[in-house]
């Protein structure tokens, strides 16, 4: 047992992960996406960005599980299918990058997509053409190759179902199912990479429980959301999410 606490990062930077889990998982029960948008800024602020991505990666494989009996009935599975297999082509270029890029300066590029996606989402933008499968693909591929790089794979798909205001349900179910294909093929890019080890398994354990929790809470929270409350509340997670996992505030974290 104190081999394995041994191996738990030091109380401000566990509180963090801990932080980033509970607020990971309200987004992600709520919305069906915007897991990493949050946990990957604020994990990356406590741990960096090499040891966060591993550990929603595993996180992510037990809740994609839990939301994909639903998100097969109501999703729109051909687009999704094209979308997703766009992803899985572009996820080990991403991972290549995590694996050879330096971690600050990762971190304030996915700050600023993050701060991007939420100014196009807020902004009221909808894309009024017809989709296609090139475009769907291209969308996957982009998705791909941030889930491979942060975990961010949400982003491209997140911004474009929205964007052709897509009622909330089908939004969630496509997301899940989106999820589902990715994070399968994310978690082995990563473990193929040895980017993912016992260190990262025995924090994922740890931080599962509020992960969990945190699931069970949003989801039950979606229940009683209308359209326009959907939408918002998002927006303000993955913003706050974003300011607060900026380096900015590395002194303050003692990173």
């Amino acid at each position: 047992m104190e081999t394995l606490l041994a191996r738990l990062p030091e109380s401000g930077a566990f509180l963090g992960i801990m932080l980033a889990a509970l607020l990971g998982g309200l987004s992600r029960g709520f919305s069906g996406f915007g897991a990493a948008l949050v946990f990957v800024p604020l994990a990356s602020a406590a741990v960096g960005p090499r040891a966060a991505v591993p550990v929603l990666a595993l996180l992510e494989c037990v809740s994609c599980l839990v939301f994909l009996p639903n998100a097969w009935r109501h999703a729109q599975r051909r687009e999704v299918a094209v979308m997703a297999g766009g992803a899985v082509c572009a996820v080990p270029i991403g991972t290549l990058i995590l694996a050879h890029s330096d971690p600050v300066a990762l971190r304030w590029g996915l700050t600023g997509l993050v701060l991007l996606a939420v100014a196009v989402l807020a902004s009221g933008w909808r894309y009024r053409g017809r989709g296609s499968a090139p475009l769907t693909l291209g969308v996957g591929a982009a998705g791909g190759l941030m889930s491979g790089t942060a975990m961010l794979g949400g982003v491209p798909p997140a911004v474009w179902w929205l964007g052709r205001s897509a009622p909330a349900v089908i939004v969630r179910a496509n997301m899940n199912l989106y999820f589902a294909i990715l994070t399968a093929a994310v978690t082995a890019a990563l473990a193929w990479r040895g980017l993912i080890g016992w260190d990262s398994a025995w924090l994922a354990l740890a931080a599962g429980p509020t992960y969990a929790l945190a699931l069970w809470g949003g989801t039950r929270l979606f229940g009683l959301a209308s359209e326009r409350t959907f939408r918002r509340a998002g927006y303000a997670l993955i913003l706050g999410a974003a300011v607060l996992g900026m380096p900015l505030w590395d002194p303050l974290t003692g990173r």
